[in-house]
């Protein structure tokens, strides 16, 4: 059955890990008939955690699809990870989304992952609300954790349900909006009755808030509002749809899903309030780099954009696809703007978690699976065959873990590199390339258990041993001095020789300058047609430092004098007198290392806060600043050096409970001497010789 785009409603599940987000995913396709039996996270049954990994680990790896029919209108939901690991998982879904929903646990409160998405659902204007889960538990707190949630996020959440009771005495929730209650059962679902008199007062209180909160949607509500100091039922739909799709307000709803409490009231204000597809939009790129909205619309030419690519060992390719304006059909042309190239849609499918179900229709606003589309990949712009637009690609995040990787057996290298190649296609967050300078295929990923997470599937489907190790750090060799050296390079090997002689000074230059040749020869001592040979033999002895072999730079090289041969001199013999002649001269130029030096940007719990500074301060690190973000989270800038962060990621981990997080990117090269020098170059001698060996 297709959806026509005001039927369609879009909802992503997000929040910290073990917040209940499957769960609640679960309960909600039972409560919509989808499943006959909802399942536990723990049996390994769950509609959203199909995968072998997800099934062993018991957490959310990857999104997860589904929708409910519910009162009459098509709502999907993705279910995402909670793990900081793979939130490259998260973001599609929150560009697909018009909706965002926050699971909270009602016993700690809001977390730093569910902090961290609700700065980026910032940025993006998000409309989002707040699930309180875990209400029957007897350390949870609902006005607690409302608290908590208006002082971290500093905003004045707006209840829609309510809990009646709690721990051991929960019973169920109240439906402000529609002014009833929901009682627990032994089984199924939740049952609808009166409200009791002990909560009328309750009642009563959070509907003017709510009244309140629809008043914000237009001028003509709040001036009613301001008359009457009421609004009828009409009125407050009205009010509380065009908020909420402003983002004038976060609803908040509350229940346990475990016990399918707090599911219909969540549904009911989802299919009769949740934000309609066609009030958002999404961003095309414009020739000269600035963006423009392009509106959800169901009455222009099919266009859309590609949010998630993955494989599956008997559908192949699946390309998730949002739907932005227009309609797409089975068996239809479509043209992939990205790419450049024409395609033709066979099979189009909708999905409930890794269960594929055929449709022949996608409207705009809704999101479907096509299959086996060759040239497809994450991020592609689809369009009707004359389609031009091109979609804002996914923000992601930057990897924050590297290793570098190999085979084992060498007769498996390539198999590897092909299998590392589809996983960078089925997750952005993830890369692979290979490092010439280092010698290594390096990987890298959010942190350790994803990394792991890759590498783990590819040894069980490819049946390949893999081994992993620290990444080498690429350094640099610069000088400090003015130097200069001459080299004559001469050969005769019967018949034509070879004879050229190259005068050099060298002198270094400012930090990030890279290189500079200049051309000083008077008088014609070496032809202008030698002078490319006697540049590129400079750039093949700039290759290879004289200290640990690794490239120089920042450095001017000047020609000043020569000497040619009439017959024996050539290009090849005036390159190889200069790269000599450079080796030389940087002896003499007291050279000296430099290491790569990253900033880093860390996010902790702010009694972690010491801990981490001390550490940085360790690993010589320069503490650039530090501020409070909001909700006790702590924001540390700092420059430190790359051979410092190797296992970070890690390390961070473990200082912080797994709370703290971090993004890092390269800054700048940095001089490095005394003992951490004398390290380095022991090490480069020492690969020099296993490389020999090998």
């Amino acid at each position: 059955m297709s959806y026509t785009t005001d039927l369609v409603r879009n909802v992503s599940l997000a929040g910290h890990g073990g917040t209940g987000k499957t769960t609640l995913f679960e309960r909600l396709l039972f409560a919509g008939g989808v499943i006959g039996k909802p399942e536990t996270v723990e049996s390994g049954k769950t509609v959203s955690d199909s995968t072998p990994e997800e099934i062993e680990r018991k957490i959310s790896i990857y999104a997860s699809l589904g929708h409910v029919e519910w009162k009459g209108k098509k709502i999907n939901f993705f279910d995402t990870p909670g793990s900081s690991d793979f939130f490259g998982d998260v973001i599609p879904s929150f560009r697909a989304a018009e909706f965002v929903v926050l699971a909270v646990d009602g016993r700690v409160g809001m977390q730093i992952e569910t902090l961290k998405h609700w700065r980026n659902l910032e940025g993006r204007g998000k409309p989002r609300a707040i699930f309180i889960t875990k209400l029957d538990d007897e350390r949870a707190d609902f006005e607690r954790t409302l608290a908590d949630i208006k002082e971290k996020c500093r905003i004045d959440p707006v209840p829609v349900t309510l809990p009646m009771g709690a721990g051991s005495s929960y019973k169920g929730v109240l439906d402000i909006l529609d002014a009833k209650a929901f009682f627990l059962q032994a089984d199924g679902l939740e049952k609808e009755g009166e409200v009791p008199a002990e909560y009328r007062d309750a009642m009563e209180t959070a509907r003017q808030r709510l009244i309140e909160a629809a008043a914000e949607g237009d001028d003509t509500l709040m001036e009613h509002y301001i008359n009457k100091g009421d609004l009828d039922a009409a009125e407050m739909h009205t009010g509380l749809i065009e908020a909420l799709a402003e983002h004038k307000y976060v609803p908040v709803f509350c229940g346990v899903p475990t016990r399918n409490s707090g599911l219909v009231a969540f549904l009911d204000f989802v299919a009769d309030v949740g934000p309609d597809p066609r009030t958002a939009h999404d961003f095309a790129m414009k020739e000269d780099g600035s963006e423009a909205d392009v509106p959800i619309d169901p009455g222009k030419p099919f266009s859309g954009i590609v949010i998630k690519t993955n494989f599956d060992q008997f559908s192949g390719k699946l390309s998730w696809v949002k739907v932005i304006t227009g309609k797409l059909g089975a068996d239809s042309e479509i043209f992939n703007v990205t790419e450049n190239k024409k395609e033709k849609i066979g099979k189009m499918y909708v999905c409930q978690g890794k269960k594929l179900e055929e449709t022949r229709e996608l409207y705009a606003g809704d999101v479907g699976i096509l299959s086996k589309i060759a040239s497809a990949r994450t991020n592609d712009t689809l369009s009707a065959v004359d389609g031009s637009t091109v979609y804002r690609t996914l923000k992601l995040p930057e990897p924050v873990h590297a290793t570098a990787v190999n085979a084992v057996q060498k007769k498996d290298e390539d198999k590897l590199g092909e299998a590392l190649l589809r996983a960078t296609e089925e997750d952005k967050t993830f890369r692979y390339s290979f490092n010439a300078e280092t010698k290594e295929t390096v990987i890298a990923g959010m942190g350790e258990l994803h990394v792991n997470i890759i590498l783990d599937k590819i040894k069980a489907s490819q049946k390949i041993e893999v081994q992993t190790h620290l990444p080498r750090v690429a350094y640099r060799e610069t000088i400090a001095k003015k130097s200069g050296a001459e080299y004559t390079h001469k050969k005769q090997t019967g018949g034509h020789g070879q004879y050229a002689r190259v005068v050099l000074e060298i002198a270094p230059l400012e930090r990030g300058a890279n290189y500079r040749f200049v051309n000083a020869i008077f008088g014609g001592s070496i032809s202008k047609g030698y002078i490319p040979g006697v540049e590129k033999g400079v750039q093949e002895g700039m290759g290879a430092g004289t200290l640990a072999g690794y490239p120089v730079v920042d450095v001017e090289v000047k020609v000043t004098d020569g000497k040619e041969h009439p017959v024996d001199s050539s290009e090849l013999a005036f390159k190889l007198a200069a790269r000599n002649a450079f080796r030389e001269a940087m002896k003499q130029a007291s050279p000296s290392l430099l290491e790569p030096v990253m900033q880093l940007t860390v996010y902790v719990d702010a009694h972690n806060l010491g801990d981490v500074m001390s550490d940085l301060s360790s690993r010589r690190g320069k503490i650039l600043g530090q501020q409070s973000i909001g909700g006790g989270i702590e924001e540390i800038k700092a420059q430190v050096p790359q051979a410092e962060l190797l296992r970070y990621s890690i390390d961070l981990r473990s200082m912080t409970s797994g709370t703290g997080s971090f993004g890092v990117e390269f800054d700048h090269y940095s001089p490095i001497a005394g003992k951490t020098a004398e390290e380095v170059i022991k090490a480069a001698q020492a690969f020099r010789v296993q490389e020999h060996d090998e």
